[in-house]
């Protein structure tokens, strides 16, 4: 491993994407290795050796490798706490928390699943209308879900942005390309969100090249 870190991922993973806005907004310069994801190459031999489940993204800093984006993220907070992108208090705290572990578990799958449907259906396995209006009343839940624990704050855990806008702003992205995107933008507090979001530095420099 070098002393410089270096990224394993491909630009268009929205949970690259995180790790990339991350870093940069620790001023943290990086390599980076494309691992194409929609060429399966993540599960080719040389990366199974960096993440044997096939994921990205994974990174190399301080002479260790860590894989998983959360554990990313965290370590990059706790050994680069300026600016912070984890709130100040216990309760805000929970509901970052909250917001990526319901992300994680429920939304990306939903979310990635309206996006994929229009922008990229054979990685989801096809144009399937069952599950695309299944997806979409998921994203609905998570979405209203989401919103309403964020109350009138700006962002979804407080008044600060947090690593939880970071993990949702990379995936409304691809949904935001796409005709779904008013119906899910319907949800009660959603579009301003969104529209805030969109004038995120870092959110603005790590758009993928989708040309």
């Amino acid at each position: 491993m070098t002393d410089k870190p270096k990224l394993y991922g491909f630009d268009g993973s929205t949970y690259v994407r995180t790790v990339k806005m991350v870093l940069r907004d620790k001023g943290l310069e990086h390599d980076q290795e494309q691992i194409n994801v929609l060429e399966g190459e993540p599960k080719q031999p040389e990366h199974l050796e960096r993440h044997p489940f096939g994921k990205v993204p994974v990174l190399d800093i301080d002479g260790v490798r860590i894989r998983e984006t959360d554990a990313i993220c965290r370590y990059l907070e706790e050994t680069h706490p300026e600016p912070a992108l984890v709130p100040g208090t216990a309760k805000e705290r929970a509901l970052m928390n909250e917001a990526i572990s319901l992300i994680n578990s429920y939304g990306y799958g939903a979310l990635v699943g309206v996006a994929g449907y229009h922008l990229f259906p054979d990685f989801i396995g096809g144009q399937n209308d069952k599950v695309r209006a299944e997806c979409i009343d998921n994203s609905k839940t998570l979405l209203s879900l989401l919103m309403k624990n964020r109350g009138e704050a700006k962002w979804l855990a407080g008044d600060q942005l947090s690593l939880a806008d970071y993990f949702l702003g990379p995936i409304m992205f691809y949904v935001s390309l796409t005709p779904d995107a008013d119906v899910l933008l319907k949800v009660p507090g959603i579009s301003d969100w969104w529209t805030a979001m969109q004038d995120v530095e870092a959110f603005k420099a790590t758009e993928p090249d989708l040309g």
